[in-house]
């Protein structure tokens, strides 16, 4: 405990020279000019470190802001999307599958085949469908027998489902001739 007030007191004493010094406008010598220098620039490079870190502290605060408010935002989406079609998965708009048959039909057939064969075989006939025959032709030559196969058979289901439900099958009425 001593020691610690002697230390205290070394300080205090080297404090009251310091300030007698300045009070006494003494010329000043080239070390306290190169100390008070670098003091300078210290507390300059501390209050630029200072706002710099307030503005990232702010920019911090924006976007976790952002994020709150999205977050929000798609759990209404959520909640509204739940109430209004509870009884399934929601399909993907159909722009989607639009977009995704201009990509495709851009690509090379080879490439393309190959990650055609990737996808769910509904997301393939949807997009099959959408694009232009030519192109499709051109990917399911480039795709494996049984790739090829599966997607020809389930777009055949389709085609044939969809003229099933487009124009019904009504019974003919027979004839009934009269026997003579």
């Amino acid at each position: 405990m001593t020691a610690a007030a002697s230390a205290l007191a070394i300080v205090a004493n080297a404090s009251t020279i310091a300030s007698e010094a300045t009070q006494n406008n003494a010329p000043k010598t080239r070390l306290g000019s190169s100390i008070e220098q670098d003091i300078a620039e210290r507390d300059a490079a501390a209050a630029r470190r200072k706002r710099g870190l307030d503005l990232r502290e702010q920019a911090t605060k924006a976007a976790q802001a952002r994020l709150q408010a999205d977050l929000e935002a798609r759990q209404k989406e959520a909640e509204m999307a739940s109430a209004a079609g509870a009884a399934g998965p929601a399909e993907p708009p159909e722009a989607q599958f639009d977009e995704l048959a201009r990509i495709y039909q851009a690509m090379k057939p080879k490439a393309a085949a190959m990650v055609f064969e990737q996808l769910d075989m509904e997301v393939q006939m949807k997009v099959a469908q959408r694009m232009r025959e030519r192109s499709t032709a051109m990917i399911m030559a480039a795709m494996s027998p049984k790739g090829a196969a599966a997607l020809s058979m389930a777009l055949a289901r389709k085609s044939a489902r969809a003229a099933a439900v487009a124009a019904p099958v009504s019974p003919k009425p027979q004839r009934q001739t009269a026997a003579r």
